[in-house]
């Protein structure tokens, strides 16, 4: 048999590494960072347009590289940073692979300029697909400006992966978070498409997190501090009142470098346990400082996830020292059994002054003498006349002794919707109905029961409903008497700038879009005035969290993200006319038996499987 196995080209052994390296723009964009600041950095400017497809552009003002250094910077595994395999156990730099430029540089068109400080001109190197185009003198100011044009320029089928620009700018604002939090001490710029997003001067860290997130979180945070022989944890938690029901601003970094950590992600939420709900998850910035030989950092091309030697005692500080900051800064309620609360000032009397009371004594009063008649006046209190007083209560024995506001009413689309006998199973008009443990809406039909859960079945109902008015931009709008000012951060605001048309065609109004202030005028008709805000964050997040980067449309995506947020939820009382509506609803939309997340909405138990239960 012939040998078979040859060694691959070096271009081809690139673009394989840069399946691994670069991912998205946003990996071409963690990488040149951190490049940037390991050159010693004290400012960085990155320019992005069309999402990073078009340009990647990094601007810093290191050290700088040599002529050779710059042509040996995209050879593969070429690297300052390392020079033993001893060094791998005690690594204090972003980048040690010199993987990066080199993965960068065989699938998209590289231009560098750098100078070091001890040179009067510099190197322009132009790279297309691993082949050196160009290398000229320039003058250019002291560091490096690394440009990467067309991503994906020679892997037509990678870059069609990619998702739409705002999605991809989503993903690098992302990566620009996560560099930017954990130095302060650098100052940052981000453009996109000429125009600039962050402005981020020399700061301290509480100062860098406001920065980037807005004034509101200032309100927000918690110092952590502890240092032991294992650990140094520092940074900031968000107070429990402000959990979120999705994972939004939860940062770990571990020797500067941020990374993911699921078990240490679960120490957080059990030192919140009891303070938050199950269902949402707290806010935290939090910086861990371990000896470099007891962390391995090698063990993911894009280094995020990470092993600690001894994870169990990591979990258990960090853990206390999260309840302890809790517990110091009087965000968890504590009992003070030596506390009198007779001895309290009431919170409406704490800035007022101390006043005498006045005491006046009426010399003339005569308990025995009868009070003279007084003439009726129009400022005087006359007697009214008591008669009829039944009159006011008539008819309110008759009503039902149910408080009518602790149930939810649906209320029915309209007539022509059609009803549920679009089944051939259930073809019957339904004479009763019933709710079974809050979850269930059960009734009879001719092939037996019909069980159908209500908070599915709502979803499906609500998804069709808001799709047809994104499509057809015909939705209702219910205008505020007054308008509600919001405060989002910018990444949010960008979110809400891109589904903004979408949310008008719902129902939603908007009067201005500002930095971190939204006005709203109009909502749908779904959506109650007091859970707005609710609904927005929550729409915002889903939007992050995932939907847009399906193959779903924007319009869809919409559409679930408020049919799951303004269903029935399981433990909603539904009165009987509210049944009926659901029941009838459900049959009249194209898909009845999914919900909008392919789940079961209803089932038939046949009365033969109920004869099955007593034989």
């Amino acid at each position: 048999m012939a040998d078979i196995i040859k060694l691959l080209p070096d271009h081809v052994a690139n673009q394989i590494a840069a399946g691994e390296v670069v991912q998205r723009p946003a990996s071409v964009v963690k990488e040149l960072m951190e490049n940037a600041i390991d050159a010693g950095s004290t400012s960085i400017k990155l320019i992005i347009k069309d999402g990073g497809k078009a340009l990647i552009q990094v601007v810093d003002d290191g050290v700088g590289m040599s002529e050779t250094d710059a042509r040996l910077s995209f050879e593969r595994h070429a690297t300052s940073k390392i020079s033993s395999a001893q060094d791998l156990f005690n690594l204090e730099t972003k980048g040690f692979r010199g993987e990066a430029l080199a993965s960068i540089a065989a699938i998209a068109h590289v231009d560098m300029q750098t100078r070091t400080s001890s040179n009067e001109v510099g190197t322009h190197l132009k790279i297309e697909g691993s082949k050196i185009v160009s290398q000229d003198v320039v003058a250019t100011p002291k560091g490096t400006s690394i440009s990467v044009k067309n991503l994906f320029f020679n892997i037509p089928a990678r870059r069609n992966f990619l998702k739409s620009n705002q999605v991809e700018l989503r993903h690098i604002t992302d990566e620009f978070h996560r560099v930017a939090l954990v130095h302060p001490n650098i100052e940052f710029h981000f453009y996109n498409n000429g125009s600039e997003i962050f402005n981020l001067p020399i700061a301290k860290h509480r100062q860098r997190i406001v920065h980037i997130f807005g004034s509101k979180m200032e309100s927000r945070l918690v110092p952590v501090n502890e240092e032991t022989e294992v650990v140094k944890v520092s940074g900031f938690i968000c107070k429990p009142e402000f959990a979120k029901k999705s994972r939004g601003e939860q940062f770990f970094f571990a020797n500067n470098r941020f990374i993911k950590s699921p078990y240490l992600h679960h120490a957080v939420v059990a030192a919140f346990e009891g303070l938050i709900k199950s269902d949402t998850y707290p806010g935290y910035f939090l910086f861990l400082d371990v000896d470099p030989s007891s962390i391995d950092i090698n063990i993911h091309p894009t280094k995020t996830e990470v092993k600690f030697d001894d994870e169990n005692t990591l979990y258990a500080i960090l853990r206390s020292t999260i309840k302890h900051s809790l517990g110091q800064f009087n965000v968890a309620p504590v009992l003070d059994f030596d506390h009198d609360p007779n001895l309290d000032t009431p919170y409406s009397y704490k800035e007022k002054g101390v006043v005498i009371p006045k005491v006046t004594v009426d010399a003339t009063f005569n308990p025995f003498q009868e009070a003279p008649t007084k003439k009726n006046t129009g400022n005087s209190f006359r007697k009214q006349s008591t008669k009829g007083w039944e009159d006011l209560y008539e008819g309110l024995g008759n009503q039902n002794d149910h408080n009518e506001f602790s149930s939810v009413v649906i209320e029915s689309e309209s007539e022509e919707q059609g009803t549920l006998y679009s089944d051939k199973d259930v073809e019957e008009h339904l004479a009763s109905t019933f709710q079974l443990r809050r979850k269930y809406v059960v009734s009879t039909v001719k092939s037996g029961m019909l069980v159908i859960h209500q908070n599915r079945a709502h979803e499906r109902i609500l998804f069709e409903k808001f799709l047809g008015e994104i499509t057809v931009k015909e939705g209702v709008s219910q205008q505020l008497l007054f308008p509600l000012e919001l405060t989002f951060n910018k990444q949010e605001l960008a979110v809400l700038q891109e589904i903004k048309e979408s949310l008008t065609n719902i129902g939603f109004a908007f009067q201005s879009l500002e930095e971190e202030t939204v006005k709203v005028t109009g909502v749908p008709m779904m959506v109650p005035e007091s859970g707005i805000g609710t609904v927005l964050d929550r729409l915002i997040a889903d939007y992050m969290e995932g939907y847009a980067d399906s193959s779903i449309s924007q319009a869809e995506m919409l559409a679930k993200a408020l049919s799951r947020n303004l269903a029935v939820r399981t433990g909603d009382v539904l009165d009987q006319e509210s049944q009926l509506t659901l029941v009838n609803n459900l049959f009249a939309c194209k898909e009845p038996t999914l919900s909008p997340f392919q789940k079961i909405t209803y089932t038939i138990i046949s009365e033969g499987d109920i004869d099955k239960k007593f034989n």
